[in-house]
């Protein structure tokens, strides 16, 4: 295509597309999505798209931005197509090999400061993704030493580059499937957010999780499976006073309310995200 457009009828364009799709693709915000993706196809800050509406565009870069436009509207999340993330106050990368992180993780990060405020401890990060809950509690306690896993080789591989990129050196990342690349290790905090949405849940045929690695988003038919694992094996990776923190689907509290009773857990209780669903959920392992 060789197509020369200004910056303002492309963004004009481009959202007109991503309102057209909005039903489909689950796009909510087509101008703010038109925006981000011009900018990134420019390589420009937003702020020049707004003061130079009138800029004509290399028509490279008009078909580039075409593209990621048709992508966006087919349901692509937008953090797949730009490459980068805002979480906590980090900037990540992100492909399509790791789920892409949402707002209401941040609780997650928000719990686990919270829960303990010593400004050493050994924490693990189960299925840690892009690392994004293991980076931000390093960026906020550095001389934390916290080890994260997951199951996926491709994830760590994001989740290392991520690290590096940052100068951060108190996270060890690890291979493996929840515990099993722990050994006997203890920890004075464990945090997870797990595949919690059931293999048929309909969210799960819908534009916004169907660009997101499965192995990250569904256990199977049980949605509760992974937690089950996490809360069950847990106790023999918590020092005695130690938190297990979780993130969880908005009903599924209550049972794994009961789940962490069951297990021994003490002062089990869950909390809130923005939109005022239980997000997380936490217990107290052993005496103190």
């Amino acid at each position: 295509m060789n197509v020369s457009m200004s910056v303002g009828g492309m963004l004009a364009t481009g959202a007109q597309r991503l309102r057209a799709a909005a039903t489909d693709s689950g796009v909510t915000s087509a101008e703010l999505d038109a925006q981000v993706l011009l900018a990134h196809a420019l390589a420009v800050p937003r702020a020049r798209l707004r003061s130079h509406p009138e800029a004509a565009a290399d028509p490279r870069h008009v078909a580039h931005y075409l593209e990621l436009i048709e992508r966006r509207a087919a349901g692509e999340p937008l953090a797949y197509l730009t490459g980068w993330r805002e979480f906590w106050s980090l900037t990540l990368a992100v492909t399509p090999a790791v789920l892409v992180p949402r707002p209401e993780t941040e609780l997650l990060v928000e719990r686990a400061l919270a829960l303990r405020a010593a400004a050493e401890g050994r924490v693990a990060d189960l299925g840690t993704g892009c690392g994004a809950v293991a980076l931000a509690l390093a960026a906020e306690r550095p001389r934390w030493q916290i080890t994260a896993t997951d199951l996926s080789g491709e994830a760590l591989v994001v989740a290392r580059a991520n690290a590096a990129r940052l100068a951060v050196t108190t996270v060890e990342f690890l291979e493996g499937s929840w515990f099993a690349p722990l050994a006997g290790a203890a920890f004075d905090l464990i945090v997870s957010n797990p595949p919690y949405v059931g293999a048929d849940d309909p969210a799960l045929a819908g534009a916004a999780l169907a660009h997101e690695p499965r192995l990250a988003l569904t256990p199977g038919v049980d949605a509760l499976s992974c937690l089950r694992t996490i809360v069950r094996g847990a106790p023999r990776h918590l020092a005695a006073g130690a938190w297990l923190l979780l993130e969880h689907g908005a009903l599924q509290g209550p049972a794994l309310r009961d789940e962490l009773v069951l297990a021994g857990f003490r002062y089990v209780r869950s909390h809130r995200d923005l939109a005022g669903h239980e997000r997380t959920t936490e217990g107290q392992h052993g005496q103190i």
